[in-house]
């Protein structure tokens, strides 16, 4: 069996940037481009020390990079405050009135707030956090809704050097108790509630479960939000918005090593225990803060919105730090995409004048199921630039995208990174990168990708392999919290001298790298390694298909047979049309490719935020009962009629 992964997709279509686009562009030519890349590749040290003078500095470096990887360090014996960076720099000048964070809940309730606004209140709980016994070091879990709030309590968390530990709403009581343990969590931010498709997802009551098994939680400080009655412990739990009352507006950010750990973000694999992600100050800060400015081409006039919740690491990186490092006006979220109506998104765009769109394939493939009509009803001739991010998107998917939301004139930036790279890594770059459906492009400076096959290897011409990184780079996580040995397992003992974290790439004849999907969802039938993203792009290019999702199962004769869920457009799918669809994929793919099974699904089972659980999936196309971890499901009603599916 060859170690390859055998790329069958064929796109040939291919986008220039507009030409008044790529005239303003931050990043305007492919010769700055290719001066950049290289210098960042042959001269680190000297590229980032030079990057770094777009942050604000208490103290100067001694040493820009410092050994090699697994164990790097960064800007070593330099002096910074992420907060400092994200708002004190701002009051400066005419930033201090400009919109910092454009907030609307889920009912239609809405917020402003300007960069002294944001700095007062960040100030302010910075102070509460310090009368609660909060210290630099110290751990803080912040389990809340998409709330102002939110990006308040993490920037004072930075400004006093506590290390948040942002869980997203939709996990359980059980998984918070899980990470406030690792953590050695002291404090916990938590809300009433939050709304969710009109609903209440109740946050206080599972933090307080959770404390039953979390011993070293301290104190709880809740938001009033929804307004529901919740259990106050005391001298446990206190209201935020007492607290805030009588403290000082004036908190002198703390000049922090470089190194000093900023966050820790859990992710969960399929077993074990939660993995506790830790990134550190500078390095993150000057990753989130570049990449925002060449990917998104921030301009000081734009109203950028990326819809991730905060609890994922995009939502730290592209919502919060990111963006407001460079100034820029961010819009906040609470809800659902579809609440009160699948037109809520286009509503935000028109009524904000939203310029910059940053969503995910799996929202995006819903808005094709959701029609035309929903996005049409709206003016959208603001946006300029939209971009995508969470997964490969099928190629089909970003056309739509391009023609009915970009309206044939906004540049697509399809990003590729990870909770552990920090930052974006492949990416166009909007005013200079022809596109092409479903490539995330090229590296951005600094990243130095390779596709490989498992003995490190470079793979020849366009087939896959393993996509791995060959060079360290400043955003790059530094350990896992409280396991070392387990990051360098992890991560860097699959591949010598690489950085691994489970991706299959292509490389096609442009140098363009096509993301493959994780290596554990690709296929082995009859001694073929196929990537399921392919088979699911064919899929999805059938005008009956808003969705799909392949997985393999046991098959006595091919050794692995694939399975198709698929989720229509408008009338439910019968026989004739799974014959069909096998059809379809035969001729898009070919024979090798032909699905064994096609199972019709209204919906196709998700996390909270967008990821397809193929997992689940395999379990289920294996007639296995459910093994996987579900706190993050979406919606499980999903996963009792997929069980009900027959073939």
């Amino acid at each position: 069996m060859s170690e390859a992964i055998e790329s069958v997709l064929n796109e040939t279509r291919k986008f220039p940037p507009p030409s008044d686009f790529a005239a303003q562009a931050n990043i305007s030519s492919e010769e700055q481009y290719q001066q950049m890349w290289t210098r960042a590749k042959e001269d680190p040290a000297g590229f980032w020390g030079d990057m770094a003078a777009n942050l604000d500095w208490f103290k100067k470096w001694d040493t820009v990079l410092d050994g090699a990887m697994p164990n790097t360090k960064w800007f070593v014996g330099g002096k910074i405050n992420l907060s400092y960076n994200c708002l004190d720099r701002h009051l400066l000048g005419p930033n201090k009135n400009k919109a910092a964070i454009i907030w609307e809940g889920e009912p239609g309730d809405t917020r402003v707030l300007r960069y002294q606004d944001l700095h007062r209140e960040v100030c302010k709980f910075a102070n509460v956090l310090k009368k609660l016994g909060v210290q630099t070091g110290d751990r803080v879990t912040l389990y809340m809704p998409m709330i102002p709030e939110l990006a308040i309590a993490m920037l004072a968390c930075t400004r006093i050097g506590a290390i948040h530990s942002i869980i997203f709403g939709g996990f359980s009581a059980e998984a918070v108790a899980d990470r406030n343990n690792d953590a050695q969590a002291k404090l916990i931010v938590t809300a009433d509630a939050g709304w969710r498709r009109g609903k209440e997802v109740f946050l206080k009551s599972a933090v307080d479960a959770s404390l039953e098994k979390s011993p070293s939680v301290q104190k709880v400080v809740v938001v009033r939000r929804t307004g529901s009655p919740v259990e106050m412990v005391p001298d446990r739990d206190y209201w935020w918005h007492d607290l805030m009352k009588d403290v000082s507006a004036e908190c002198d950010p703390v000049q922090l090593d470089a190194e000093h750990p900023l966050f820790i973000l859990y992710t969960s694999g399929s077993t074990g225990k939660p993995k506790g992600v830790l990134h550190t100050t500078a390095g993150y800060l000057l990753g989130a803060t570049m990449t925002s400015k060449w990917v998104f081409d921030l301009k000081d006039e734009d109203t950028y919105w990326c819809t991730a919740d905060i609890g994922w690491v995009t939502g730290h990186s592209y919502v919060v730090y990111g963006p407001l490092a460079n100034g820029a006006t961010t819009v906040m979220y609470e809800g659902a995409p579809n609440w009160p109506d699948e037109g809520r998104f286009w509503e935000l765009i028109e009524k904000y004048r939203v310029s910059i769109f940053y969503t995910a394939p799996t929202a995006i493939r819903a808005f094709v199921k959701w029609g035309d009509d929903w996005p049409n009803r709206h003016d959208l001739s603001s946006l300029r630039l939209l971009g995508t991010v969470g997964e490969p998107i099928n190629p089909e998917a970003w056309m739509w995208y391009h023609k009915i939301i970009g309206q044939e004139r906004c540049p697509i930036v399809d990003t590729w990174w990870q909770t552990e790279t920090g930052g974006i890594m492949i990416s166009p770059l909007p005013g200079i990168t022809p596109t092409k459906p479903g490539s995330c492009t090229r590296p951005l400076p600094g990243v130095v990708p390779d596709i490989v096959t498992k003995d490190g290897q470079t793979v020849p011409g366009t087939n896959g392999g393993l996509l791995v990184m060959k060079q360290p780079w400043p955003s790059m996580l530094r350990t896992l919290y409280g396991d070392h040995d387990r990051f360098v397992q992890t991560y860097f003992s699959e591949i010598p001298g690489a950085y691994f974290a489970g991706d299959g790439a292509r490389r096609d004849e442009d140098g363009y790298y096509w993301v493959m999907g994780r290596v554990d969802d690709v296929l082995n039938v009859a001694g073929h390694r196929l990537s399921t993203m392919e088979v699911e792009s064919a899929l999805v290019s059938h005008p009956r298909v808003a969705e799909a999702a392949v997985v393999g199962f046991p098959h006595d004769l091919k050794g692995e047979g694939i399975c198709c869920f698929v989720s229509l457009k408008g009338l439910d799918g019968d026989d004739a049309l799974k014959k069909e669809l096998i059809a379809h994929v035969r001729k898009q793919i070919g024979a090798l490719a032909t699905p064994d099974q096609i199972r019709f699904a209204a919906a196709l089972p998700k996390t909270r935020s967008g990821k397809i659980m193929r997992r689940l999936l395999r379990d289920i196309a294996a007639g296995r009962e459910k093994t996987q971890d579900t706190t993050t499901l979406e919606d499980y009603n999903v996963l009792a009629k997929l069980r009900e599916s027959d073939e």
